[in-house]
């Protein structure tokens, strides 16, 4: 791994700092206590490139490596993760997906938009009942002449608000001899009859997304809608795993740098018994801490990428970055709150932000526990 960037490399990052500090830092405390996701920012974003990722130019994308895609998502996430998350939807599970599976038209009509930042997206995977078992989900669908038919719930379902489609799945009865349910992938436009959402509102973390359920009661789509092959939507969405879960890692890696950021500037400028309270040795323990962390975090997450930018699988890669880096941010964010003492209640700082959201980095893209299974079946090859 070559551990410097280029110049056109460090040249986006630069820009999409200035662009940030200029844009975002003024009013991401405002939409997080809103509970508003920032569509002109994430628009904006869209506009300089930012959306692009690793979708090709000719959808309407950046073109980028892996490892160059990660370092922007990362920036960005420095000052609000919730804008890098709709960014990343176009080379994670929704765009990746239409990408390599798609039709042209799909492609065109959905992916394009999606990877220029004009329209956004959401993912119908988990349900109320089912959560991470995602093979097992209840949605079904049913052919009715040259249509589809689709009923049932999902839950914990992001952008509700400003989605204009969503890839969903359901499956389509049961497989008689393997015995496991046949599930289909199919976009389905957001105005469709039959769809319905409703948000939860005060959420602990996250706030400016708007998350909760997806109601699809009868919604009739076109089999022109459905994504690939019948049968083929579990392999739809453990494809784009890695690079959700490489999204979520350089989002959680841009969490945590930004409590190094905000706990040593403090630790510098606050005083007591007449010093800085960076010169106490377990103000310096906990700095250290959170710097080492998010530094080791930063590998696995640009290590993931590497291996993607060379073609490989990486599932266990995937599951080291996504868990530690999520492990690391909770961490660094307590830490910096700690370090904050009184004044990390205070909407005056963002510390308390932090916090709320490290804490829901462990449980999106599959919870840490899983990853934690993952990675020690891996190294004791066991089966999946």
């Amino acid at each position: 791994m070559d551990f410097g960037f280029t110049e056109e490399q460090q040249a986006l990052v630069d820009l999409a700092r200035e662009w940030a500090e200029r844009e975002i830092d003024p009013l991401v405390a405002d939409y997080d206590r809103d509970e508003r996701f920032p569509r002109e920012l994430a628009r904006q974003a869209g506009a300089l490139g930012f959306a692009g990722g690793v979708v090709p130019v000719e959808y309407g994308g950046a073109g980028l490596d892996h490892v160059t895609y990660t370092a922007l998502m990362e920036e960005i996430s420095r000052h609000c993760h919730v804008v890098a998350c709709a960014l990343t939807f176009p080379s994670g599970l929704v765009g990746n997906s239409i990408l390599r599976y798609g039709t042209e038209e799909q492609k065109r009509r959905y992916l394009t938009p999606l990877a220029q930042g004009q329209v956004f997206a959401g993912a119908g995977v988990t349900e109320a009942r089912s959560g991470t078992d995602v093979s097992d989900m209840d949605t079904t669908c049913t052919r009715d002449g040259g249509d589809y038919v689709i009923n049932g719930a999902k839950m914990w379902i992001s952008f509700l608000d400003v989605a204009g489609f969503y890839l969903t799945f359901a499956h389509l009865g049961v497989d008689e001899k393997t015995g496991r349910k046949r599930i289909c992938a199919f976009i389905v436009d957001a105005d469709a009859k039959g769809v319905s959402t409703h948000p939860l509102k005060n959420k602990y973390g996250f706030r400016p997304l708007s998350t909760g359920e997806l109601v699809l009661d009868g919604v009739r789509v076109p089999k022109d809608a459905l994504v690939g092959e019948e049968g083929q939507g579990f392999e739809i969405a453990m494809n784009a795993v890695e690079n959700g879960r490489l999204g979520v890692a350089a989002r959680a890696v841009g969490l945590a740098q930004a409590c190094v950021d905000v706990a040593t500037a403090y630790a510098r400028e606050r005083r007591v018994f007449k010093q800085p309270i960076g010169r106490f040795q377990m103000v310096q323990e906990m700095l250290s801490d959170m710097i080492c962390g998010t530094e080791g975090a930063r590998l696995l997450t640009y290590r993931l990428a590497y291996l993607k930018d060379q073609g490989l699988r990486a599932r266990d890669a995937a599951s080291m970055a996504k868990m530690t880096a999520s492990d690391v941010a909770l961490q660094a964010a307590t830490n910096a709150f700690q370090i904050h003492g009184a004044y990390g209640v205070s909407d005056e700082y963002p510390v308390a932000r932090y916090l709320r959201d490290a804490k829901v980095f462990q449980i999106v893209e599959g919870n840490n526990q899983l990853h934690k299974a993952l990675v020690a079946a891996a190294a004791l090859g066991l089966g999946r």
